[in-house]
């Protein structure tokens, strides 16, 4: 811990999602989402090991993604961060929910926790996906271009195909996506095996940040957003601002 705020061995900051240390590595123009790349690559573990279990019993590519789907959604019970770690904000990776699971059939976290371990179980388990951020929310995109059952899909890079995971409602199907994510600003990371490490957060959208474009039910048809710059900026003080309170109340 360091003034107040929880570091783990890759010294990546759990209680923040801002700066070159914070678990989203959020600026005010653009994210990375360096949390989950703690389960990737040579940092792989349960959680990818949980998505190539999935991906051995099930070689049809929808339904290996429903399988994921419905491990997270089943098995994560939504509890905001307060309640469980008395912090505001509290990250955690997805083999610290995945291992939860393990022991106990049943793990906490929120929306971010959530994401994380989708996207990890599913890259396990031989899909693409990404991590998607809006205002107040996270959640995880996986790349199904044949999935029919979805309600909208999305284009990250100039690629259509992508669907919402949206794995925080027990009743919520794969593909579903809230009525405020089709018709507002959103900026998705495709995760990939990076090399983890704190970085300056960058100043302008770059590597696998991009516009997002959605169409399907719902959308009114095909439309294209502009980088979420006022988001981003929206996000970055939705951060910041908690951790200065809770400075200003250990002050007193």
């Amino acid at each position: 811990m360091l003034n107040g705020e929880v570091f783990d061995d890759w010294e990546i900051c759990r209680t923040r999602a801002v700066g070159s240390d914070g678990f989203y590595q959020v600026s005010a123009r653009a994210f990375r989402p360096v949390i989950v790349f703690e389960s990737l690559g040579e940092n792989a573990a349960l959680a990818y090991s949980l998505g190539q279990q999935i991906a051995a019993e099930y070689p049809d590519l929808s339904q290996r993604a429903e399988a994921v789907f419905s491990f997270v959604r089943g098995r994560v019970r939504y509890t905001t961060d307060i309640d469980q770690f008395g912090y505001g904000e509290f990250a955690q990776n997805a083999d610290e929910l995945a291992t939860d699971i393990d022991q106990s059939g049943v793990g906490y976290g929120d929306c971010e926790d959530s994401a994380v371990l989708l996207a990890v179980m599913f890259r396990g388990a031989g899909l693409r996906s990404a991590i998607v951020i809006g205002e107040g929310h996270t959640a995880a995109l996986v790349y199904l271009p044949d999935y029919d059952a979805a309600t909208a899909f999305f284009r990250l890079e100039g690629e259509m195909g992508w669907i919402w995971a949206e794995a925080t409602g027990r009743n919520n199907p794969l593909g579903w996506v809230p009525d405020e994510f089709l018709g507002g600003n959103l900026a998705a990371y495709e995760v990939t095996e990076e090399v983890l490490n704190r970085a300056e957060p960058p100043e302008e959208a770059n590597g696998s940040v991009t516009t997002v474009t959605v169409t399907g039910d719902g959308a009114g048809g095909e439309g294209g957003f502009s980088l979420p710059i006022p988001l981003f900026a929206v996000i970055f003080l939705l951060f910041f601002i908690p951790s200065l309170l809770r400075r200003k109340r250990r002050a007193h």
